[in-house]
């Protein structure tokens, strides 16, 4: 199936590691520009997305933003509108993912994630609606939520959990106000996936074995897995779809 996205142009946020480079390899394997955003890591960042470059043959380039602050965002859209013309979607993959019981949690770690996993994914989203409608462009807003947004089944995870499940009626919100304007939002919900941003759990036997037991599938997910999902979702062969989070747990929502 040709998703018809070569020559189109995608911000990822966080997307020069883990889950967010699964994205940013598989959109510009459609042919898409990619704008690699990233906060740590610039060497990296720009050589991922020159690698993409090279790879692919499409126009991608790595930008530095912290997506909880907002003038960091709109200067991230400038830099879009000067060197593409316009965005034509943004994946929200940005997030954090610490490990703290509520009686041990300082109140800054539960501010940190709310702000990072669910304020900047709003912030960005509303500015990337307000991007397409300057532009009288049809775009496409993905949210990379979590298993975490529907059940809480392991201990350490509530900030993280509460910005998801958050996250997953922040999508419908949008979606019924934008999308008569023709705008399309929508989210996908990955259970595990083997990223840096686990790997010290998946590194010990007894974690890998805790959480594959929990996995219908069997295994852990690999992040082109969830990225051909996101792919499916910013493109026009999804624009019936509305309002939704995408199971791809591998049967662990079941």
């Amino acid at each position: 199936m040709d998703l018809n996205l070569k020559g189109k142009t995608a911000i990822v946020t966080g997307g020069s590691t883990g889950l967010g480079a699964g994205i940013c390899e598989v959109l510009a394997e459609e042919g898409m520009n990619v704008i690699v955003n990233y906060i740590v890591g610039e060497p990296q960042a720009k050589e991922f997305a020159q690698s993409l470059c090279d790879r692919f043959g499409t126009r991608c380039m790595a930008v530095y933003g912290d997506i909880s602050k907002a003038e960091d965002i709109d200067a991230i859209f400038e830099l879009a509108e000067k060197e593409y013309g316009h965005v034509d979607v943004l994946v929200n993959n940005a997030g954090i993912w610490p490990t703290t019981p509520i009686e041990e949690m300082p109140d800054e770690e539960w501010k940190k994630v709310i702000d990072i996993n669910l304020n900047g994914t709003y912030l960005f989203s509303k500015r990337a609606c307000m991007h397409f409608l300057k532009h009288g462009v049809e775009g496409h807003i993905v949210c990379i939520s979590s298993k975490s947004g529907f059940a809480v089944t392991s201990p350490g995870h509530a900030h993280y959990a509460t910005a998801k499940g958050a996250l997953t009626l922040m999508v419908k919100a949008m979606a019924r106000e934008f999308t008569a304007k023709g705008i399309t939002i929508n989210g996908v919900a990955p259970g595990m996936v083997r990223t840096p941003l686990n790997e010290d759990k998946l590194s010990q036997p007894h974690w890998l074995k805790y959480y594959q037991d929990r996995i219908p599938v069997g295994r852990i997910s690999t992040a082109h897995e969830v990225a051909y999902a996101v792919a499916f979702l910013a493109s026009e062969k999804a624009r019936f779809i509305v309002g939704t989070i995408v199971d791809v747990t591998g049967g662990m929502l079941i």
